[in-house]
């Protein structure tokens, strides 16, 4: 099973060798138009794999996703009465 997981960002020059990030996690995503690449790591090894990463010559800029640090419970968030009559109505 996988523990916790973080994505990291990688902006690169050229598409060629995304394939070559395959080694340091799992390639969630390629875009073509925008040339980065989504890849997810064990949240321990952000580091270590973002410097490893980064000393590579196709490599533009390296980020971490703040995905996992980011609160999703929010204050004050009340349910809209009107909104919520309508669902049980069935609209």
């Amino acid at each position: 099973m996988l523990g916790q997981r973080q994505g990291i960002i990688v902006w690169l020059f050229s598409l060629k060798q995304a394939k070559m990030l395959r080694r340091y996690g799992n390639v969630h995503f390629i875009s073509k138009r925008l040339k980065y690449v989504v890849l997810y790591t064990n949240q321990s090894d952000v580091e270590s794999i973002m410097e490893k990463i980064n000393a590579h010559s196709f490599v533009k800029k390296v980020e971490p996703s703040y995905k996992p640090f980011l609160k999703v419970e929010f204050e004050n968030s009340r349910p809209d009465k009107a909104k919520e009559y309508d669902y049980k109505m069935g609209i």
